[in-house]
């Protein structure tokens, strides 16, 4: 797991962080780490399965629709790799 040092941090802000960590019960780096993780993966992401699903949807497709794949789907086992 990656280590992150963050230098000249202002005081006040260290207190507020010691503050906000001990309002959730938490340490403040475990506070820190919430911090970013919110900051750069949001819940309000897209997500690739939610957005597939989502399109699904909306052109109307059913489980039906796929049964397709199955009448088509090659069922002849795979041959394992030859090294000679």
């Amino acid at each position: 797991m990656a280590m992150l040092t963050v230098r000249n941090l202002p005081d006040e802000v260290h207190r507020a962080l010691r503050v906000r960590a001990a309002h959730h019960g938490r340490s403040t780096e475990a506070e820190v780490r919430e911090i970013l993780a919110n900051a750069v993966k949001p819940e309000e992401r897209v997500r690739m399965g939610d957005a597939l699903a989502a399109l699904g949807r909306e052109i109307g497709l059913t489980n039906k629709d796929f049964d397709v794949f199955d009448r088509v789907k090659d069922k002849t086992p795979a041959e394992p790799v030859g090294f000679e």
